[in-house]
């Protein structure tokens, strides 16, 4: 049991302090790196089947450095695609919902310093999606390897708010998405992370 619990704690020490280096990587990142790298992103989705048929699509605004999904935007509406962005629900532990997201849509900075959907408006169920429903979700990471393992920023609002997708039944795709600095030979992984489809740098596309 000793054992065990020892482990479990070094696995999750190394995950925080890795946390901390890829953040600081992506940060150091020039804006001109980051525009680049955001339009070498959105070359690569835009090559993808599962990004081309897509209707319903939740993306994110980026933070903290986070590589920037933005330049998609207006070519899947002009495919007809409905976006959706993530907004952390009220009274809820850590999850999220996905509301509509165009040019009018009111907004406001969460408790994270966050542009989202002000939650009035996203409470509206005519204007937010149940993710199940979703048929591609586009996720920010703050690291990744060459086997598909990912690591995310450590509040777990993905995770809990995709766990369905451990089930059988309609699930959207999921995407994670980071600039290539952001990848390390190998990452611990966590029995609750949720599994992606593939992760898209602005070098390469995995697919796990």
């Amino acid at each position: 049991m000793r054992a065990t619990f020892d482990r479990d704690t070094h696995t999750a020490e190394s995950r925080r302090r890795l946390r901390r280096e890829l953040r600081r990587r992506r940060r150091t990142l020039s804006t001109r790196q980051r525009r680049l790298a955001a339009e070498a992103l959105c070359h690569r989705l835009r090559r993808l089947p599962e990004v081309k048929r897509a209707r319903r699509v939740a993306l994110y605004l980026p933070n903290d450095g986070e590589i920037d999904p933005q330049p998609l935007i207006p070519w899947l509406r002009r495919r007809g695609a409905r976006i959706y962005l993530p907004v952390l629900r009220p009274l809820s532990d850590n999850a999220l919902w996905f509301v509509h997201y165009h040019r009018d849509t009111p907004m406001r900075r969460n408790r994270f310093g966050i542009p989202e959907p002000e939650a009035r408006h996203g409470a509206h169920r005519a204007r937010r999606q149940p993710a199940w429903t979703l048929d591609l979700i586009l996720l920010p990471l703050v690291g990744f390897d060459a086997q598909g393992n990912r690591l995310g920023m450590g509040g777990g609002f993905y995770d809990r708010s995709l766990a369905f997708t451990r089930r059988t039944g309609p699930r959207p795709t999921l995407i994670g998405l980071a600039h290539e600095c952001q990848r390390v030979e190998r990452l611990p992984a966590a029995p609750w992370d949720v599994p992606l489809d593939a992760i898209v740098s602005d070098r390469r596309t995995i697919h796990p």
